[in-house]
């Protein structure tokens, strides 16, 4: 039995995670350029603060598909501010950005043949 004052917590729901909203780079490029730009900042991420470990299941959300991202995002224990992942927090309170390329293609990524 609990004390009369306390009340069970409620736990916050848990918000499902999307694709951002269409975006535009300030030129077209290739999808050559979009790799090389998501490596760098993959490559980085890590010196921005934060848990290396985070930083892998955000990558590895970014890279999936939707259901497995949002399972990473759950089994992380990632709480997630933005649904389209672009700000997220550890459970320690690090915060997390992301940017729209390396969580989505561009409207004007030109199509190599």
């Amino acid at each position: 039995m609990g004390c009369a004052g306390s009340r069970a917590k409620k736990e916050e729901p848990v918000k499902k995670i999307r694709k951002p909203k269409p975006w535009k780079h300030s030129e077209p490029i290739t999808r050559a350029q979009l790799v090389q730009m998501r490596d760098e900042f993959w490559d980085t991420a890590p010196h921005y603060g934060g848990q290396e470990e985070i930083w892998d299941a955000l990558r590895a959300a970014a890279e999936g598909d939707l259901t497995l991202a949002q399972a990473i995002i759950d089994s992380a224990g990632i709480i997630v501010q933005n649904p389209d992942l672009t700000i997220c927090y550890d459970e320690r309170g690090a915060k997390y950005e992301l940017p729209k390329y390396v969580l989505s293609e561009p409207s004007n990524l030109i199509r190599e043949n």
